[in-house]
């Protein structure tokens, strides 16, 4: 099983997703920013060190949101998400993914999520006020 931190990752009520890139498992799936959590490093640490690495893009780590599960053909991935705030919206550098984008709640429908990302997804359908949530 592999424990992975993912992060809600909100700037002005939008949400940062991204494409995983071509030639990696799930590649061209959107998926919920983060990576595997590291022996000895906490979620919240490991979401903010992957935002960086992945992205160049400082964030502050808020709130736990939810955890899901999934078993893939190449392993067990449970997530553990996280609210996270970041400065600005400018798209971010893209090391690991084919494009990022900020989207309003309403629009996640309208993107092909991991299977472990879907029930992240279902559940942010049903919050109404994404900053309350944040810290």
């Amino acid at each position: 099983m592999k424990r992975v931190a993912a992060g809600i990752i909100v700037c002005d009520n939008k949400i940062l997703i991204a494409q995983r890139k071509r030639g990696k498992d799930l590649a061209f799936f959107w998926e919920f920013p983060g990576g595997k959590i590291e022996a000895g490093e906490t979620p919240e640490e490991c979401l903010h060190r992957e935002i960086m690495e992945e992205f160049n893009m400082e964030i502050r780590v808020g709130k736990f949101f939810m955890e899901t599960a999934y078993d893939y053909s190449f392993g067990r991935f449970v997530l553990e998400v996280y609210f996270a705030a970041c400065p600005n919206q400018e798209i971010p550098d893209l090391f690991e993914h084919e494009q990022a984008r900020w989207v309003e709640i309403t629009e996640l429908t309208g993107y092909d999520f991991s299977p472990a990302d879907i029930p992240v997804v279902e559940a942010l359908l049903k919050e109404d006020d994404l900053a309350s949530k944040l810290f």
